[in-house]
């Protein structure tokens, strides 16, 4: 079964892209099957994953408005990486307007993506950083969303808008969302005001909120200037570090919610 994560914020700046690459070649470190989609016309994640975003023969665009099939429009990604990848430019941009036209504009990511839903364990799908028809398509196609967030106060406040939208797109397009996990990005636990929304997020969301913390990490910074993940940019820091414990803990879940659902199943059937 697939797991689909949109990995979205309404705020930027928070990490979302960061938490896309990186986490998309941690998973595949462990020998999942991974796909990550660009869906944010800026193309970072494109460019961050070891793709040329000016050089691609297909984008995210042919898929979402030409109908591309996904396997046609699929890259993949430098060895090291390790998942492939749709790729995103700033032919984006003229997407959002165009598929207001189309038929079904919510599904069209959903539906792209279901034929090629058996070739990979996890589909990330790197978000905007608003709320617009690519946002909603999104969501619509996940299963559940990561949201990274800065701990600072500004944060919280687009939280609050973030589930909001979340509640919404769940009950009029896709009722199986939820929310994945809350991860806490860019921390510096020298600073009190980290360590105050650290524990605000926890007395609010409980487990919800990923155990996993990424810090401030200047090789994380680094590691899109070179076009790589952290984990092959510099394996032993602290950013790579703590990627691959955000892919072990993401793992541990999946594994729990699959063993409570195939008991619920077995419930059902006695």
């Amino acid at each position: 079964m697939t797991t689909v994560f949109a990995i979205a914020n309404q705020k930027g700046g928070v990490g979302k892209t960061t938490t896309s690459v990186n986490l998309a070649a941690s998973l595949a470190a462990t020998r999942k099957k991974v796909l990550l989609v660009d869906i944010d016309p800026q193309g970072n994640a494109t460019s961050g994953s070891g793709v040329d975003k000016y050089d691609v023969p297909h984008t995210i665009y042919d898929v979402l408005v030409e109908g591309l099939p996904v396997e046609q429009a699929v890259v993949t990604t430098p060895e090291q990486s390790g998942f492939d990848l749709l790729a995103a430019n700033g032919d984006l941009t003229a997407a959002e307007v165009q598929m207001l036209d189309l038929e079904a504009k919510e599904y069209r990511l959903r539906d792209a993506l279901a034929p090629v839903m058996d070739r990979y364990d996890f589909i990330l799908i790197d978000c905007p950083p608003s709320l617009n028809m690519l946002t909603v398509n999104s969501l619509a196609a996940a299963t559940s969303v990561i949201v990274p967030i800065q701990c600072e106060y500004y944060a919280l406040e687009g939280l609050t808008a973030l589930l909001q939208t979340i509640e919404k797109i769940s009950a009029v397009l896709n009722p199986s969302l939820h929310i994945g996990g809350l991860l806490r990005t860019m921390y510096d636990p020298r600073n009190s005001l980290s360590n105050d929304v650290s524990n605000q997020l926890i007395t609010h969301f409980g487990d919800r909120v990923y155990r996993t913390i990424i810090p401030r990490n200047v090789r994380l910074a680094e590691a899109p200037s070179h076009g790589a993940p952290v984990i092959t940019y510099d394996v032993k820091s602290r950013g790579a570090i703590s990627y691959m414990a955000l892919a072990g803990e993401i793992l541990r879940r999946e594994q729990t919610l699959r063993q409570q659902a195939r008991a619920r199943a077995t419930e059902n059937q006695e």
